[in-house]
Parts: structure tokens; sequence; C-alpha cells
């Protein structure tokens, strides 16, 4: 469960640290966004320290967490419901990080 709080806390700051810019470069908003969102991509940068090991495994597990808060965030943030493929796609996702992350070992 650690583990999995981990992968949220990352994807949010992840996700926020490009969502900020792209308010800024798209829809006109202060350009002081740039500073919270550069902040939250160091935090973002900093939370990938704290995972078991910094293998392109967790980092390939932690993108089926990605998805899932990304498609949170568009519902949310951007107040768009996610479609049934949207959904479906979460649920692959989340299988093969599962499928990577519990894998038997050695």
């Amino acid at each position: 469960m650690r583990t999995f709080l981990l992968f949220v806390a990352t994807a949010l700051a992840e996700i926020v640290g490009c969502y900020l810019p792209y308010l800024w470069l798209k829809q006109g908003r202060s350009v002081w966004l740039l500073v919270p969102a550069a902040i939250s991509l160091a935090l973002f940068a900093w939370l990938l320290t704290f995972h078991a090991s910094a293998t392109g495994r967790v980092y390939a597990a932690y993108g089926g967490v990605y998805v899932s808060v990304a498609l949170l965030w568009l519902w949310a943030v951007d107040q768009v419901r996610p479609t049934v493929w949207d959904l479906a796609g979460v649920c692959l996702a989340l299988l093969g990080m599962s499928v990577i992350m519990f894998q038997p070992t050695r």
C-alpha cells in the first residue's frame, strides 16, 4: 500500500508540473504558474528516489498508476467524464503494472 500511495503522489506531482505550463501556454494564464510547476516537477523527481529501486521496472509499473491518476484528473479538474474505453484502458494498464510489480522473484 505504501508503494501504491507513493506512486499516486509521484503521479500527482508530475501531472501538476505539466498542467500548470499548459495553462500558461494554452489558456493565457500567468507566467508565474511556471514557478509552482518547476517545484512540482522537482518534487516528482525527488519522489522517484523513494521507490524501492530506481530501475526500469519501477518506472514501467509507475506508468500504470500514472494512467489511472491522469484519468481521475481528467474527471476532477477538466470536468470530462471518462468513457468506458478510458476505464478499460486503465484496467489494462493496472493489469500490466501488476504483472511487472508482482512477478515471481528468482
